[in-house]
């Protein structure tokens, strides 16, 4: 079932629907109605305090409490959902999304979260779309029991801003949840070739249509590869009978004065090739595309929200399987430009792809670059499961921190200490060894690796490898499997650059 949604100035309290959803803020005196909810506590008067006791709310993030109305209301269904001790674009995306999965059997419901502003608007609708998903394709039964109808509610729905920003929120968590679609296939259906026929199907529905955004698509197979240099890709890839590819998106409206140039991590499955992976750690390995996906959709979402801006994507395809004809440890692998490279571990294949592609992303000289990767574990023991890592100059790195609070992505800034050049360069027989078996440092060390291939330019890395995949259960607007990470933040880190004042290097020139 598709969810219609609209935007009204209508008052919570007096909504026809079947069920109401309103905030509840944690405070000194206990629980209170977020704004929003100014009706509703009007409509329940002295009854509202004594009934919040005795349900055992407290307002804390993650709680969600139905409550019958008795007539009180129009809709039956009272939803409270916590949203902690403040209200900010995070505690309301998280709540909508926790009230998202809790009115399932509701066919009509009305969002009275906090909705004073633009972003807040963007937040509740972006959280409800985002924690209301489910991949159900492989599924024998299949219920869809999302509601037919939702209704944003806010006193500025008439205000053009406020529209705006909450019709971007949908596009942008479309984006998301087909980024979700991608990393939630079964790898054996989600091959680099089918990866890359399913960009071309999504290719084909944005450019579908008068007005439609003129974005052009390129598809490298592997002799493609070959003719290129791109001796990473086409090493990892060398172990698979699916062969590797590499696509290529460019959107370059009239107006852009700025060069984005985006790098994704498109393993599609990845057993460590021959330094072969515990049998425990590839149930979730069909994720370590999660960085291609996002690159691509957050290029799409640009696209369509009209950004003028000028981006071209690159998004290295590829299986990491053992067999015969495998890249061994020890096998040197010449990468786009000549650089050599001694493979020393098959498992960390993902900086070898990515080398070629910022390789070739370079060579248009954009004004900055940005890579999105689910590129090492040592990053997941620094900063947990729900925090990427950000590496690379200082400036960009800012500029995408900056991105990622406004998107509501946590994301903490990590060093590229100066000993890992050093390291990189300890190869014997190569330019660069592409892994050594120190313990520590390993996310830091694969960063400075790939700074290499920047050539100097502006640029910075993402490493999603915790946030990208959420293998519990479901926590604000993630839901279980595939999170979508990373779209928001490349959109958002898109709207700043092209704004006329924005410094896309970060230099102050």
């Amino acid at each position: 079932m598709t969810t219609t949604y609209t935007l009204s100035k209508a008052s919570p309290a007096k909504t026809r629907a079947d069920a109401v959803v309103v905030g509840v803020l944690q405070s000194d005196k206990g629980p209170v109605l977020a704004p929003g909810g100014e009706d509703i506590s009007a409509a329940f008067g002295r009854k509202l305090r004594p009934m919040l006791s005795s349900l055992g709310v407290t307002g804390k993030a993650g709680e969600a409490v139905r409550v019958p109305t008795a007539g009180t209301l129009n809709a039956p269904v009272l939803l409270l959902v916590g949203l902690g001790a403040k209200v900010d674009r995070v505690s309301v995306r998280r709540a909508a999304g926790v009230a998202a999965r809790t009115v399932r059997n509701d066919a009509s419901v009305a969002l009275a979260l906090p909705a004073d502003d633009a972003d807040l608007v963007a937040a509740a609708t972006l959280g409800f779309r985002l924690g209301g998903y489910t991949f159900t394709t492989y599924r024998s039964e299949s219920k869809d029991d999302s509601p037919a109808d939702l209704v944003v509610l806010s006193p500025l729905a008439r205000d053009e801003a406020v529209r705006t920003a909450f019709d971007e929120a949908r596009v942008v968590a479309d984006a998301v949840a087909t980024t979700r679609d991608w990393v939630n296939e079964p790898p054996g259906q989600f091959t680099p070739e089918l990866f890359a026929d399913a960009v071309t199907a999504g290719h084909a529905r944005l450019t579908k249509g008068r007005g439609a955004p003129q974005v052009t698509l390129e598809v490298m197979d592997q002799d493609r590869l070959a003719q290129l240099g791109c001796g990473g890709i086409l090493g990892v890839g060398a172990g698979s009978d699916a062969p590797p590819r590499l696509v290529k998106i460019s959107y370059e409206p009239p107006a852009a004065t700025t060069h984005l140039a985006l790098v994704g991590k498109g393993i599609t499955f990845d057993s460590g090739g021959l330094t072969i992976k515990p049998s425990s750690s590839m149930g979730t390995m069909k994720s370590d595309m999660a960085g291609a996906a996002a690159v691509i959709q957050a290029t799409f979402a640009i696209a369509a929200l009209g950004l003028p801006i000028r981006v071209t994507t690159w998004a290295p395809m590829a299986e990491n399987m053992v067999s015969g004809s495998s890249i061994r440890p020890g096998d040197v692998l010449t990468i786009r430009g000549g650089r050599t490279v001694e493979v020393l571990n098959t498992d960390a294949e993902g900086r070898l792809v990515l080398a070629d592609a910022l390789v070739l992303a370079g060579e248009e000289e954009p004004d900055l670059v940005v890579d999105v990767a689910t590129l090492t574990g040592h990053m997941v023991l620094a900063l947990g499961d729900k925090v990427c890592g950000v590496l690379g100059t200082d400036d960009v790195v800012e500029q995408v921190l900056d991105a990622g609070r406004r998107a509501g992505e946590a994301a903490w800034p990590m060093p590229i200490p100066e000993e890992m050049s050093e390291r990189i360069r300890s190869s014997k027989v190569a330019d660069l060894a592409q892994h050594d078996w120190v313990r520590w440092g390993g996310g830091l060390y694969a960063a400075a690796f790939l700074r290499e291939f920047t050539e100097g330019r502006p640029w910075a890395h993402l490493d999603i490898a915790g946030p990208s995949f959420n293998s519990g259960g479901p926590f604000g607007d993630w839901t279980s499997g595939g999170t979508g990470f990373g779209v928001a933040t490349l959109v958002e880190l898109a709207r700043a650059l092209a704004t006329p004042d924005a410094d896309p290097a970060g230099s102050g020139d």
